[in-house]
């Protein structure tokens, strides 16, 4: 019988209705059910004598990202802890969104738990969107009975990650989309402008310098070529990010690489810390115990180099060793959070010391993206002004070389 009643809720729509109460007065709103007569029936039932019921298109559809997820998380915690009961809240929360895709899946959420599901075993049954660790942490707060509390840590975290991927995001944005525009620039100059000029020179009759035979010949391979060439840079990336997200090899290989970048490396590691810790001190601070804490670190970092530490840190935790040590042996954290969790563990904090070294770390980010930033500028500047005006200078050469010759 609860399966039938589970498939029943599964089926169920959005209607738009609308009607006048017992009074004449015209009502209108929405409602769930199977099918529009049972919409009918159950709003005749209610004393509203139904003119209209329409069944609700997906406002908008999309999909579920990331932040759409942490605002979710932050809404249900805020709506808990002013006592707004948890299927209420989730209505208020779906019925909010303006993507219909969320809208359905907090939907789908609040069926299960009505029809017998924890919220933890809700929220399993759709892992592209609640990974272990979000589950784990809304498992941990229904078995203690501080759930809203559990989700309100919860939410700031997720807020604190989503933070640190914009602050990485936009570090690398701006030199990626400067190099972009500059290969469009000399593309341009090289496919429409250098051509103009060569047409000029060869009324010269005169040798042309060898910078300008340079330009000239690379201007001819891109006249000729220039599908082969852009199809070529455009295939090459999009073959890159392909097995870059789908060769577990490619990403190890890439993820030791950037760590040891020169400009961005240092921000890059700042970052893993700042989210190892994190994650830690949330995971602990809820009462999950360090050995199953440490199983959903490991992918938190982000980072091949930082999971491979925390699968040999856990490791050593469970055979006896202390964190501390554990840590120390796998050589890829700072000396200064290695200090800092051996204080948290003999002064019993652990969890609030693995705080405050994620808060100066997601500063110190901050302030490496600031220092990038204003790095960046008059590097890329530099850059810039040495290709467009070796260009410029390479096309006026034999026009400076004839005026000297005519003078």
């Amino acid at each position: 019988m609860a399966t039938a009643a589970k498939s029943d809720k599964q089926k169920e729509t959005t209607f738009s209705w609308e009607g006048k109460d017992r009074s004449g007065k015209v009502v209108r709103g929405d409602m769930r059910a199977a099918s529009e007569t049972v919409a009918r029936a159950a709003l005749r039932r209610q004393g509203i004598m139904v003119s209209k019921v329409k069944k609700q298109s997906s406002k908008g559809g999309g999909t579920i990202t990331e932040k759409d997820i942490t605002l979710f998380t932050r809404q249900l915690a805020t709506m808990m802890k002013a006592g707004v009961p948890l299927l209420q809240s989730f209505d208020i929360v779906s019925k909010g969104s303006s993507n219909g895709a969320v809208t359905k899946l907090l939907q789908d959420i609040k069926n299960e738990v009505e029809t017998g599901s924890s919220l933890n075993q809700a929220f399993r049954k759709y892992p592209l969107y609640f990974d272990a660790l979000f589950c784990n942490l809304v498992g941990a707060g229904e078995q203690a009975g501080i759930l809203e509390g559990l989700l309100d840590r919860l939410a700031t975290y997720k807020e604190k990650m989503l933070g640190i991927k914009a602050k990485i995001k936009g570090a690398l944005f701006y030199p990626t989309a400067v190099i972009v525009v500059s290969f469009i620039v000399v593309a341009i100059i090289m496919i429409f402008v250098i051509p103009q000029f060569k047409t000029v020179f060869a009324s010269f009759g005169a040798n042309l310098p060898a910078p300008t035979m340079i330009v000239i010949a690379i201007s001819e391979i891109f006249t000729a070529y220039w599908w082969a060439i852009f199809g070529g840079v455009g295939g090459a990336i999009y073959g890159f990010m392909a097995i870059w997200k789908r060769s577990e090899a490619m990403q190890i290989v890439m993820d030791r690489l950037s760590l040891k970048a020169p400009v961005f490396g240092n921000l890059l590691m700042k970052s893993a810390v700042a989210r190892w810790t994190r994650t830690l001190s949330t995971m602990f601070a809820a009462g999950v115990p360090l050995v199953e804490a440490l199983d959903s670190v490991a992918g938190a970092a982000g980072n091949y180099v930082f999971k491979m530490a925390t699968k040999q840190i856990q490791s050593e935790v469970a055979t006896g060793n202390s964190l501390t040590v554990s840590m120390q042996n796998a050589n890829v954290f700072p000396s200064m959070v290695i200090q800092m969790v051996a204080i948290g563990e003999e002064s019993g904090q652990l969890d609030s010391m693995l705080s405050k070294v994620a808060d100066f770390f997601e500063q110190e980010v901050d302030d490496a993206v600031e220092s990038l930033s204003s790095l960046m500028e008059p590097m890329i500047m530099a850059i810039l002004g040495v290709l467009i005006g070796g260009i410029v200078v390479a096309m006026y050469l034999p026009i400076f070389k004839l005026g000297s010759v005519v003078g």
